[in-house]
């Protein structure tokens, strides 16, 4: 049923703004802020688009709720308050004592949508986790993409199912006992589908980063561009009930005034948390080894909640896998200690040099002031496999015992646990780069930039698969006929054990950086974490080890394979195993 609305978009770029409603054409007035604004007869799930200049071709809204026919095609009105949510005993959960598994929609399952992604949420409830947390949904080019393409930050991408299925999804988590961690993207915008630009000065003069021209947060007309950040980020935790962020790239948002960003909108999702009645997490990937990030705002920091660690996954990764090139070299060099430096300091780099970076990188982390829990620790994640040249993971390349103890080492650290899709049992396909870009030259520009950057490394271009091969996107769906098979229900059954072993256990949780200790031996391979009074154990070898302990050994608690012989304060442990044993 129609009602008079009104219809405003922030467009100080064109001089004259006109609105389409399911095909009338009305004038819009402009107000002294670059705001267009028109009250018109509309249904409650219109159709409509804006039509810039003297240009008659329609565009999208900046801040549209739904894309019915993609990010080229016109927004579809969409009122988030209209869905009957079932979640109203879910109080939040912390981050703190937390696992996320992090999870990309259209790989998850073989339909490829968030209603079929909760037909399998049952299995992470088993599995123990705490928190999903969903690569980027926001509105893309074409069918599939790994989601940091997005163009239209305020909707949900179709193919997925839209804004009202991912509200069922969230719904349905949380009656699970499950949060929800959505991945947002707010240092770049893709190349097909932004039009943002020809309604605003989105971004910066002369600005760039990795991925293209920087978000303009401090230049000229700055001031509703953070808006635009903020509240798009305000909606995903009050609209659709999500209880947490994950903030990519967060070093590639330049800043230059003096409150940054991230603490601008760390102070509005805490004042947000207030006003819900439920703990509200912001994640911050950050390259810069700055323990100030997450640094709480009366210490003198930017109050960002936590942060992943990449440190800990290169030196768990080139320890396992013995690779040392690129930005792993370091941590091969440095052996088992680069594992011992990062589970009790969280960084490796923290003001070291760096050979990949050719300079002292980073800053030393207050054990005293921040908490294990501010570090999200992980063996896996979508860009350490998608961003190989063929997505492998590293199932592919370690035996069933090794990838049982990378868990054992992940789910015991001091830190927030994160597993990616599949890890728990050790999913044999891969997870490679793809795209589906409308334009045929945006495609055909990605497809020989991802071979070219591979071949300048040493790859055969031809082994690189095409990110616009359809087949590429196939390939990277989890099989999960594969769940019930050895070895992966084994490794299974190792994932489940331990994330209920820290469930029992206070001291496998507790984040006191300073309280753990790590012996180990790199001739050997072998090392040993104190975890209160249990240790960790765990030999990397291809042969049985005997470790000395610091105490006397009692009862083991787990094991990844055959149950270790334990005499007095020594423990005898198989090879590529590892255990956890409770000390007198």
């Amino acid at each position: 049923m129609s009602a008079a609305v009104e219809f405003a978009v922030w467009a100080p770029v064109p001089e004259r703004v006109r609105l389409q409603v399911d095909g009338s054409v009305h004038d819009m007035r402009r107000d002294g802020g670059g705001w267009w604004r028109a009250e018109v007869e509309a249904g409650p799930e219109a159709d409509y688009a804006f039509l810039l200049g003297d240009d008659d071709k329609p565009y999208p809204d900046p801040r549209s709720r739904r894309q019915p026919e993609g990010v080229h095609g016109p927004s579809r009105r969409f009122d988030p308050a209209s869905y009957a949510w079932g979640d109203g005993a879910w109080t939040g959960r912390p981050l703190a004592g937390g696992v996320v598994y992090e999870m990309h929609v259209g790989t998850f399952t073989p339909e490829g949508t968030l209603d079929a992604a909760v037909g399998r949420l049952d299995h992470l409830v088993e599995l123990g986790v705490d928190f999903v947390e969903l690569l980027p949904v926001n509105g893309f080019d074409g069918t599939h993409n790994w989601g940091y393409d997005g163009v239209l930050w305020y909707t949900v991408q179709e193919t997925y199912g839209g804004p009202a299925a991912y509200q069922r999804f969230v719904d349905a988590c949380h009656r699970r006992g499950l949060g929800v961690v959505q991945d947002v993207v707010y240092n770049h915008l893709g190349p097909s589908g932004n039009y943002l630009p020809l309604f605003m000065p989105v971004f910066s003069e002369g600005g760039a980063n990795t991925w293209g021209s920087s978000v303009n947060l401090s230049g000229p007309d700055s001031d509703e561009v953070r808006r635009y950040v903020i509240d798009n980020a305000l909606m995903w935790l009050r609209d659709m009930h999500v209880d947490g962020l994950r903030l990519d790239a967060v070093h590639a948002l330049v800043d230059e005034r003096a409150t940054h960003v991230l603490e601008e909108l760390a102070q509005e999702v805490d004042r947000l948390s207030v006003a819900v009645g439920r703990p509200l997490t912001l994640i911050a990937e950050s390259d810069l080894n700055d323990p100030r990030m997450v640094t709480p705002r009366v210490a003198h920091g930017t109050g960002i909640h936590a942060q992943w660690s990449d440190d800990f996954h290169h030196a768990l990764h080139a320890t396992l896998t013995g690779e040392g090139q690129g930005y792993y070299r370091d941590f091969a060099d440095a052996g088992i200690g680069a594992v011992a430096k990062t589970l009790t300091g969280a960084f490796f780099h923290d003001g070291a040099w760096s050979s990949f970076r050719r300079r002292h990188h980073g800053r030393p982390v207050d054990t005293a002031l921040l908490p294990g829990w501010k570090f999200v620790g992980y063996l896996q994640d979508h860009d350490q496999i998608g961003n190989r040249a063929v997505g492998d993971r590293i199932s592919a390349s370690l035996s069933p015992g090794l990838l049982a103890v990378g868990a054992t080492l992940v789910l015991t650290s001091p830190f927030t646990p994160m597993l990616f899709m599949g890890e728990e049992w050790g999913a044999s396909t891969p997870w490679q780069f793809f795209t589906s870009h409308t334009d045929p030259e945006i495609g055909r520009a990605t497809a020989e930039g991802r071979k070219g950057e591979f071949a300048e490394h040493g790859w055969d271009a031809d082994e690189v698969p095409d990110p616009q091969d359809p087949e590429t996107f196939q390939r990277s769906k989890l099989d999960w006929a594969e769940v019930d098979e050895d070895p992966h229900a084994g490794l299974l059954g190792v994932h489940r054990a331990l994330l209920a072993l820290r469930r029992a256990h206070p001291d496998l949780v507790d984040p006191d950086l300073a309280a753990v200790r790590v012996a180990w031996d790199d001739a050997d391979r072998w090392l040993v974490v104190h975890r209160g009074t249990l240790r960790v154990v765990v030999n990397l070898s291809d042969r049985p080890c005997e470790i000395d302990l610091d105490r006397t050994a009692g009862e083991v608690l787990f094991a990844t394979g055959e149950v270790p012989a334990v005499e007095g304060a020594t423990v005898t442990l198989p090879a590529e195993s590892a255990a956890v044993v409770t000390t007198a």
